[in-house]
């Protein structure tokens, strides 16, 4: 008698299991519970500007659920471009990311920190804006960079900048 519960309990476990798929088996490019730009807000806040070359400065960006729920799995991806020079920002180092569900309404937070570069230094990046994208999908935001020109790690593709986890906002 006892095989019978066992039996149910294993196949209910599987079906449960192939309700999660998405079709491709997990293997496509886009996540569809992924949180995408468009059906979030995002946000880049008040800034901690670096006002001389070397010094550090810190940019907080926010992300708003507009929509149904999604999910941050991974890091934001954050490129600062000048001119013809596009540089993705490297992800800060011995951060760990977390994976955040959002339901409608709530909030995560991440930082872009750079170093700033010196007026004329031919490693530095004159950035004039911004991308944000967020993993596990393609849309993208840009905004203004107007926090100074951003210091190079021996080539001005290389920004001397880190991005942070996503950290969850609010109560």
């Amino acid at each position: 008698m006892r095989a019978i519960p066992l039996t149910v309990t294993a196949l209910a476990a599987a079906l449960a299991l192939t309700a999660c798929d998405d079709g491709n088996g997990g293997a496509s490019g886009k996540n569809s519970s992924a949180c995408e730009v468009g059906t979030v807000s995002v946000q880049v806040g008040s800034a901690s500007v670096a006002p001389a070359a070397g010094d550090t400065g810190e940019v907080p960006v926010s992300i708003t659920n507009q929509s149904a729920p999604c999910t941050l799995d991974g890091f934001p991806v954050v490129t600062l471009k000048a001119g013809g020079t596009s540089a993705t920002v490297a992800t800060l180092s011995g951060a760990k990311s977390e994976k955040l569900k959002l339901a409608k309404g709530d909030s995560a937070t991440f930082s872009v920190s750079y170093v700033r570069a010196g007026d004329g230094d031919t490693t530095g990046l004159a950035a004039t804006s911004m991308t944000v994208s967020l993993p596990g999908s393609d849309a993208s935001q840009s905004f203004p960079w107007k926090f100074g020109p951003v210091a190079g790690k021996g080539a001005a593709d290389k920004p001397n900048a880190s991005v942070g986890a996503f950290q969850q906002a609010g109560d």
